[in-house]
């Protein structure tokens, strides 16, 4: 079972890759914000996933809860910074 969940992790690791080219290249900062999120929310399971095969699943759903209000109040400061008349950035 450990097995599983170690390949899991590396598959999950690549697959942050993906929306990691859309933040690099993204088209406007509503697509680099959603990929960034994406990335967020991969790096949660990511986390959830270490936290079993080291034995300490209770410490690590800590972390992630964390990390999580963090992805998350960030993404809506940012989203509120954009929304702004005065920082209004066009692409």
């Amino acid at each position: 079972m450990e097995q599983f969940f170690l390949y899991s992790a590396v598959v999950l690791t690549i697959i942050i890759a993906v929306p990691l080219i859309r933040v690099v290249k993204g088209p406007t900062l509503y697509d680099r914000l959603l990929a960034t999120n994406a990335i967020a929310t991969k790096t949660i399971v990511l986390i959830c996933l270490i936290g079993f095969l080291f034995g300490r699943i209770d410490m690590f759903i800590d972390i992630t809860l964390a990390y999580a209000i963090l992805g998350f109040i960030g993404a809506m400061i940012i989203a509120k910074f954009l929304e702004s008349p005065k920082t209004r950035i066009e692409e």
